[in-house]
């Protein structure tokens, strides 16, 4: 616990950064106090979480060294964020007197390498404004999720973003090649760019998808791939059950074939996305890339999918259609917070991944207990969105009516036990119970389950680099479990 006041807290922060980078405004902070998981009680204009001293809003890379290393030495607690569409109660503290360290104004790209494939940026360069930059030049990231519009840089390498089109492209992992981090100390890292090395562990990994639990990223460089948007073939099909689309998921998979997307959706939420589902499970897959990849790719799609009775397909510029308007945007955040007040009706998502052999048993488990268990469902299902020669992902989605609860009980009412039975169902057959969100603190209390005998390897690492637990104290480990022993 930090033992300054909010005042001086604030103080100090001006002084190493300047007033103008620093905001107290008490709306602001209040805001930022969540981010979308508590987003019932935000939009009804009710904040139950420890509200910030300041956001400090650093420059650059020294800026972020300097807050951290006072920081450090008076045990204040600081909450990174960059893009600010955290899921996961990643931005949440568990301690009064915090500061949330903003990097969203460090947003340069800073070389664009044609001829080494790659590019280098600060870490609060927009997603979609790097990818609308590389495009112009016949380039992409290949990394696109559905935050794309809002999602900056850091965030994406910190939390372990995966994109729509990961079956081909792979997940932020696969595409970064060097980074700069902070940590607590001060210390300022650079992990050098290359495309392999074998000089021990591959240390990119401590940083990658650390949360800000461990180090505050300022610079990422990515791997970019040439762009052909001409030779796009798209593919929509209806599908009588999950468990046949998972087959087939699987077979184009294993056989060698790598779609961009490949995207299986139950009844429910197929839905929910396609006024022409019919009552039918919705199997959507992309074939991108240089012609000949392209055309061989969707010649297996077709190929694959002959030999299992009962499809449909249906007309491809509906999918491409449906695809190119499947973000989130500033604009489609403040028309859900508009439906969301005038109905009491709310969504969320979990997501897993698991193996073949154990997809299908934990999708039926996880749907029937979540009908059964929680109440004023409205609906639940689920769909495959990145699959790998050895399993798939699953993203359940819920709709619940909040009933007789005020905003700050939603969560314990319904979207914490939602979380529970996904989290155990996945876990006790094998699973992760995190695919690409994050751990946060929401799903925080099963991470010694996660991990097993191997949480000695976590733990570790967070007591060597944040020995004084102020990287984001609480998430990814709850506290408890660091001062436990093994």
């Amino acid at each position: 616990m930090s033992i300054l006041s909010r005042e001086e807290i604030v103080a100090k922060m001006i002084e190493l950064v300047g007033e103008d980078r620093v905001i107290t405004d008490e709306r602001e902070l209040k805001i930022s106090s969540v981010d979308r998981f508590r987003k019932y009680e935000e939009y009804n204009n009710v904040f139950t979480q420890p509200i910030p001293a300041a956001i400090v809003k650093a420059k650059d890379t020294q800026q972020i060294a300097d807050v951290l290393k006072f920081c450090n030495e008076n045990r204040i607690n600081v909450i990174p964020r960059t893009g600010n569409s955290a899921l996961e109660r990643m931005l949440e503290s568990t301690k009064e007197n915090h500061i949330v360290l903003d990097g969203s104004d460090m947003n340069k790209i800073i070389k664009i390498d044609e001829y080494n494939m790659q590019v280098t940026c600060e870490a609060g360069v927009v997603l979609e404004d790097l990818e609308n930059e590389l495009r112009k030049r016949g380039y992409t990231t290949g990394h696109s999720p559905q935050s794309k519009p809002l999602a900056q840089m850091g965030g994406l390498v910190a939390t372990r973003s995966i994109g729509q089109f990961s079956t081909l492209y792979g997940a932020i992992e696969d595409m970064v090649v060097g980074l700069e981090a902070v940590f607590p100390n001060g210390k300022i890292t650079r992990i050098k760019n290359v495309p392999r090395r074998a000089a021990g562990p591959d240390i990119r990994h401590v940083i990658i998808g650390n949360e800000g639990a461990i180090c505050y990223i300022t610079q990422v460089t990515v791997k970019i791939f040439k762009y052909y948007p001409e030779n796009n073939r798209y593919f929509g099909y209806l599908v009588d059950d999950m468990k046949t689309g998972f087959e087939i998921l699987r077979e184009i998979v294993v056989s060698g074939y790598r779609p961009s997307v490949t995207r299986l959706y139950d009844k429910d939420d197929a839905a929910d996305h396609f006024s022409w589902s019919e009552g039918k499970c919705v199997l959507v897959l992309l074939a991108e890339g240089p012609k000949g990849l392209a055309d061989a790719t969707a010649e297996a799609i077709e190929s694959i999918v002959a030999k299992y009775d009962g499809l449909k397909q249906v007309d491809s510029k509906i999918i491409e259609d449906w695809f190119l308007n499947l973000n989130w945007d500033v604009e489609k955040v403040i028309e859900e917070k508009k439906e969301i007040l005038a109905t009491n009706n709310i969504g969320f998502t979990t997501e897993i991944a698991s193996n073949w052999e154990q997809i299908h048993d934990i999708y039926e488990a996880c749907i029937e207990r979540v009908r059964k268990e929680i109440p004023d469902i409205t609906w639940v299902g689920g769909h495959a969105s990145h699959s790998y020669v050895n399993g798939t992902n699953l993203y359940f989605v819920y709709y619940y009516d909040v009933v007789d609860c005020p905003p700050e009980e939603e969560i314990n009412k319904y979207h914490n036990p939602i979380n529970k039975i996904i989290v155990e169902e996945v876990i006790k057959r094998g699973g992760t119970m995190v695919h690409h969100h994050g751990v946060g603190k929401a799903r925080a209390p099963w991470i010694k389950d996660e991990y097993g005998s191997s949480f000695y390897i976590l733990k570790t690492l967070k007591n060597a680099f944040d020995p004084n637990n102020i990287m984001n104290a609480g998430n990814v480990i709850p506290e408890e479990f660091l001062s436990e022993d093994d």
